[in-house]
Order: C-alpha cells, then sequence, then structure tokens
C-alpha cells in the first residue's frame, strides 16, 4: 500500500516533463481564505521552514510539494552517489538535477520562482512550481498549496483576483482524483467557511473533503472547539482536524517546526485532553497518507484504462504525422509513386477513400459523357437555327439560273453541313469539363488519400503544378481530336448511310401520300413560318386569289415568264414583266410571310426531312466518338503517362532536400506527440510495475 504514492509521484513527474494535464491524478489540495494557515500546515507536515510566509498574499502560484520518505540506508546510499550532505534535501522541476540541501534555499528559490511568473505586484499565475522533498521525518503526500481566498483586491492586483483564484483554486479541486483539504481558522464561523463552501460546490457528498481547524490556541477566552472538532456544528464526511500552527512572532524568533509539534500536543492534552490523539499535526500526517494511498487504490483501474487508451489515440495519431525522414530518395519516389497510383483509382473507382457527398473521379467523368454531354446533344434541335425561308432560299440558290425539276443535292449538304456544324460547341465544351474534374480530383487524392504529402507543401505543391501542366498539354491535343471527329462528318456526306437509305425510302412514300391527298382535297399552297416547320408537317391552309401567280408550278404548267419572288406579303398584284436585271436573293431578303406554293412547301419539306434524319445520324457518331476520344487522349493517356511525368519532373537529387521540406507545424505536432506518446509509455510502465498485492 505504501507503495502507490510513489508511483503517483512517479506519474506526476512523467507528465510534468511534457506539460500535459490530461490525466488527473490522485493528489491533495490545500484551499483556505488568505492568512488561514494553509502554508504552516504544509510546513509542519515537512517539519521543516521551506514556503514564503508574511501578512497577505504570500503564495500566488500552486505549489504541487511531493513528499518522499526515505530510509535511513536509502539516505546513506543516495548521498554518497549524489555527494548529498545532511539527511534531508529538495529539488525543483524547473532547476532539473541541481539539489537543495538549505531549506532557506528551497524558499528563496520559490519566491524567485514566483516573481519570475507571477511578476511582484501581488498578482497570481496557475503555472504551477514543482517541489520534492525527500526526507526520513516525512509521510508519503503529494500537496498542492493554493493561493488563498480573496475578496478585495490589494495594492495592484488586478480588479477580477477574486475570480481568478477562485477558477484557479477550482481548476485543481474539481479534479474528481483530488483530496480537498479545506483549511478553516478556529477563531471564525465555522458556517462562514469559504473553504468548505468552495469544496461542497465540487464534493457536494463531501466524499473527498477533509476540514482542518488551525489557529486553536487564538480563540477568544471562554469558548473552545469542542463542537467543531467532533462535528456538530458542520460534519464532514473524512473528519475534522485540529491544529496548532506557530505564530507569526514564532517564525521571526525562529522556532523550530519539532519544538512547534511539542508544543502543540501539550496544548492539546491540556485543552481538549479526550480529542488530542485525533488531533494534531502528526495525526494530520497520518490521516491524509491513508486517505491518499486509499483514494489512489480506487483511482487506479481507471486510470490504467485511461492511460491506455490516451497511448492508443496518441499512437494512432503519430502514425499519420508520419515518421521523420531518413531516406529523402525513397521517401520521395515513394510519396510520387503512392499520389500516382491513388490519381488513378480515384478515376477507375477503386480508391481506398470513397466520397459520399458526390460525385468525383471516374464516376463524374461518366455522369459528363452520358448525362450532361448526352442531354444536351439531345436537346440541339435538328433544325434549329434553321426557318423554312432559309431552306428555299438555298434550294434556290443550288439551281442556278434554271429552274429545277427536282430538288438540288447541293442544297440539302449545304444545309446539313451549317446544322452539323452546331455539335461542335457541345463537344468542345464535353472536354473543358472532363479537364476540369480531372484537375480536382488532384485535389481529392491530397486531402482524402495520401495525408503524407500535408507534411510537405513544397513537394505538394510541385506535384499539382506537374499534373496540372500535365493535364494543360494534353488539352489542346483533345481538343483538336474532337475538332477533327465533327470536321470528319463534315468532309463527306454519306447519303448511302443504311440507316439514311431507310429514312429516305418512308420519307418518300409519306411525302407521296401527303401531296395526293393535298391535290385532292386541298389546292391552294400552304403558307409556312419557323414554328410549323419544326412542328406538323402540312401546316394550315390559306387560299390564294391566283393559285398559279407568282408559283413555280404555274411557271412550269404555263411556261410563263417567273414571277418576281418578294412579293408585297399583305396584297395580291398581277404578274409584272421581269426587269433587265437579274434578281439577287440576298440583296433582296424574302418576307418571311410570303406565301408558298405546294412545289414549294413540298420541296422544302422533303430539305427538312432528310436535313433531320441525317443529323441524327450524326448525332449519334458524335455522342458516341468524343467520349472515347476525350477517353484515350486526355484521360487514360494522363493515367499511363503521370506517375514517369511526375518521377521525370521530380526525382532528382537537386531537388531533393528541397521537396522534402516538413512544414514547422506538421514537425511540431509529431514532436509533441512523439513527446506524449512516450511519457504514457512510461506511465504505463509505472502502473504496470505494481503488484496487486499492493492495492491491499
Amino acid at each position: 500500500m505504501e507503495a502507490l504514492i510513489p508511483v503517483i509521484n512517479k506519474l506526476q513527474d512523467v507528465f510534468n516533463t511534457v506539460g500535459a494535464d490530461i490525466i488527473q491524478l490522485p493528489q491533495i489540495a490545500v484551499v483556505g481564505t488568505q492568512s488561514s494557515g494553509k502554508s504552516s500546515v504544509l510546513e509542519s507536515l515537512v517539519g521543516r521552514d521551506l514556503l514564503p510566509r508574511g501578512t497577505g498574499i504570500v503564495t500566488r502560484r500552486p505549489l504541487i510539494l511531493q513528499l518522499v520518505h526515505i530510509d535511513p540506508e536509502d539516505r546513506r546510499k543516495t548521498s554518497e552517489e549524489n555527494g548529498i550532505d545532511g539527511e534531508e534535501w529538495g529539488k525543483f522541476l524547473h532547476t532539473k538535477n541541481k539539489i537543495y540541501t538549505e531549506f532557506e534555499e528551497i524558499r528563496q528559490e520559490i519566491e524567485a520562482e514566483t516573481e519570475r511568473i507571477s511578476g511582484n505586484n501581488k498578482g497570481i499565475s496557475d503555472e504551477p512550481i514543482h517541489l520534492k522533498i525527500f526526507s526520513p521525518h516525512v509521510v508519503n503526500l503529494t500537496l498542492v498549496d493554493l493561493p488563498g481566498i480573496t475578496k478585495v483586491p490589494v495594492g495592484d492586483q488586478p480588479k477580477d483576483i477574486e475570480i481568478q483564484i477562485r477558477e484557479l483554486i477550482l481548476k485543481y479541486i474539481a479534479n474528481p482524483n483530488s483530496i480537498i483539504l479545506a483549511v478553516t481558522a478556529a477563531n471564525t464561523d465555522m458556517a462562514t467557511s469559504e473553504a468548505l463552501k468552495v469544496a461542497r460546490e465540487v464534493d457536494p457528498d463531501g466524499r473527498r473533503t477533509l476540514a482542518v481547524v488551525t489557529k486553536l490556541d487564538l480563540m477568544d477566552a471562554g469558548t473552545d472547539a469542542m463542537d467543531v472538532l467532533m462535528g456538530r456544528v458542520i460534519p464532514v464526511k473524512l473528519g475534522l482536524i485540529g491544529v496548532v500552527n506557530r505564530s507569526q512572532l514564532d517564525i521571526n524568533n525562529r522556532k523550530v517546526v519539532a519544538d512547534a509539534i511539542r508544543d502543540e500536543y501539550a496544548f492539546l492534552q491540556k485543552k481538549y485532553p479526550s480529542l488530542a490523539n485525533r488531533n494534531g499535526t502528526k495525526y494530520l500526517a497520518r490521516t491524509l497518507n491513508r486517505l491518499l494511498m486509499h483514494h489512489i487504490r480506487d483511482c487506479l483501474p481507471e486510470l490504467k484504462t485511461r492511460i491506455n487508451v490516451l497511448a492508443a489515440q496518441y499512437q494512432s495519431l503519430l502514425s499519420s504525422y508520419g515518421e521523420p525522414v531518413e531516406d529523402k530518395s525513397a521517401t520521395l519516389l515513394q510519396l510520387i509513386t503512392k499520389f500516382a497510383a491513388e490519381y488513378c483509382h480515384t478515376i477507375e473507382g477503386t480508391a481506398k477513400y470513397i466520397e459520399t457527398a458526390e460525385l468525383c473521379g471516374g464516376a463524374r467523368i461518366c455522369y459528363i459523357f452520358h448525362e450532361t454531354f448526352g442531354r444536351t446533344l439531345e436537346s440541339v434541335d435538328p433544325l434549329g437555327g434553321l426557318t423554312t425561308i432559309d431552306v428555299l432560299t438555298a434550294i434556290r440558290n443550288a439551281t442556278g439560273p434554271r429552274p429545277a425539276l427536282f430538288v438540288p443535292e447541293v442544297s440539302f449538304e449545304l444545309l446539313v453541313k451549317r446544322q452539323v456544324k452546331r455539335l461542335e460547341e457541345p463537344s468542345l465544351r464535353c472536354v473543358e469539363l472532363v479537364h476540369e474534374e480531372m484537375q480536382r480530383i488532384i485535389q481529392h487524392c491530397s486531402n482524402y488519400s495520401t495525408q503524407e504529402l500535408l507534411r510537405f507543401p513544397k513537394l505538394h505543391d510541385a506535384i499539382v503544378e506537374v499534373v496540372t501542366s500535365l493535364l494543360r498539354k494534353r488539352l489542346p491535343v483533345t481538343n483538336e481530336m474532337v475538332h477533327n471527329l465533327v470536321a470528319i462528318e463534315l468532309a463527306y456526306i454519306n447519303t448511302k448511310h443504311p440507316d439514311f437509305a431507310d429514312a429516305c425510302g418512308l420519307m418518300n412514300n409519306n411525302i407521296e401520300e401527303q401531296r395526293r391527298n393535298r391535290m385532292r382535297d386541298l389546292p391552294s399552297a400552304v403558307p409556312r413560318d419557323k414554328a410549323s416547320a419544326s412542328g406538323s408537317q402540312g401546316g394550315s391552309v390559306s387560299e390564294q386569289a391566283d393559285g398559279a401567280t407568282g408559283s413555280w408550278r404555274g411557271m412550269l404548267k404555263k411556261g410563263e415568264d417567273g414571277m418576281s419572288a418578294d412579293k408585297a406579303p399583305s396584297q395580291l398584284f398581277p404578274s409584272s414583266p421581269q426587269r433587265g436585271h437579274a434578281i439577287n436573293l440576298l440583296d433582296v431578303p424574302v418576307p418571311v410571310a410570303r406565301k408558298l406554293s405546294a412545289r414549294e412547301q413540298r420541296d422544302c419539306e422533303v430539305i427538312e426531312r432528310l436535313i433531320k434524319s441525317y443529323f441524327l445520324i450524326v448525332r449519334k457518331n458524335i455522342q458516341d466518338s468524343v467520349p472515347k476520344a476525350v477517353m484515350h487522349f486526355l484521360v487514360n493517356h494522363v493515367k499511363d503517362c503521370l506517375q514517369s511525368e511526375l518521377v521525370g519532373q521530380l526525382y532528382k537529387a537537386g531537388l531533393l532536400n528541397d521537396l522534402l521540406t516538413e512544414s514547422e507545424d506538421m514537425a511540431q505536432r509529431r514532436t509533441e506527440s512523439a513527446d506524449m506518446l512516450k511519457a504514457l509509455q512510461k506511465a504505463s510502465q509505472v502502473i504496470a510495475e505494481i503488484r496487486e498485492t499492493h492495492l491491499w
């Protein structure tokens, strides 16, 4: 059982080296109002003058005081090894291995260290001072001396000094593994004890609160502390212990602690004989030792579990930061290879980290090909931007000066090329979208797949630059190929295409049938406009005053001279003689509302149907060939060449040191994690040394 307190002291030392508060170790926190005798109680436990003394606020930083009991044999052995002259000595954590044998020096060092951090204006600091006392006259204890509770700022103290001290005290006593030593002066009313009030806030059941009543010798004449010490005023589960400290006069006169303890015993025997054996400094020391041991025994299983869990967490964290680079050449090659593999896996859909929020990589490219690009092509109207007048003008221009008996093929080729050309823009846009997605994959691999790259920001930037450059080089090549695909379709209009031949056969039958029906039922010409061209086949029928006048059919039947094509839209004039010069249809625009003859109507329908039929064939080809071209010239080429490009550009002896320079932040975090992991592993070993027999 006695071995437990040194174990906790060892753990405290381990975690103090890394400055961590992640493990809440069992310890005794001393709480009380200012000048209630806290430091005097601690000095009595140590048996030596070692703490700064005086009026007002003296303790301005937490003092973690570890008392280590040593046997005379161990003391002699240690004295010989370290050259220590004396049976008691102290060590500070901040002075490393320096040993203090004079307790006056320890007190001066505490004052100097307090002023170094807290200044000399009575301000406080929450940074603790760690002091370890080795002595054969002490019991194993770990105590924390805290600043006294105060209400009114004095001197240069900040206005919120009360809040600062309260928060500092709560920081230590809120630890569920700490025992609260609530110090109250006997010459004040226990009901007004600030120490018990604060202790009750964090320990309402009183399971870990021990009350100490100081200054029993300073009570008013005619009063005593019998009711208080018996627990009749305020009951405390762990008990109340009365002590008598040295007065300021005794301290000034250099009265030794041993004499003070002897006088205390005499006082208790005289004033409280029935309670003398359950009060006093020696009883307090034994009680604290027993409480702390039992408390440590209760806390140890949970502490062990907590340390093991934290060790596993920090091991995982350290693994994510990576090991310090030893072989830079191999590390660089490994990182480049890993990035290239992850990039390819993301495209292929076999990446280790699969995005669930949105499509990315190969899935996104597939979506672009079949959803975005496919829908865009399907939304392109085969006759979009082409009016009936445009078709008619093309037919007339293709016939030259001679009236045509049949629809000229040249007009079909001219118009269908114009429509097919419209497929080039969405095809190039498809290439652009795939290029953008390939750029996004770089960021995806950096964020999710290759954590190591975050350690080396310069390497990350260099890899991004190389991949971006490779994509940039392939973009014009892919665009050129897509442009050529459309150009190939424009180069040769294959009217012998099986699908086109079938469409023509069906169309001719339909047109002949419609012509017969129209000739039988509605002999007049049918007006056409843009809407009717893309909609119904026939269009609305409007009667014409003279069916032969101004129509090609009239020219063919009667052999008359041709009428002017640009007849006024709102009037029907009788035919007028031709002028002496040729009519230029480009200079004389045909009015949109011009009424067409049946022959013109039929010719326009033939051309429109042929254009639509052939356009659908070409669109199908483009919809199939553009994704294939993009995959071959851009996606697959980048996949195949990425690693060789990265190695060729980055795997150079002159770039090794620069590329593998770690970010300061990452290096610092890895060092901190490594230190913490080492401390946790050491703590785990310390706890593992405890045998089960020690617990009971």
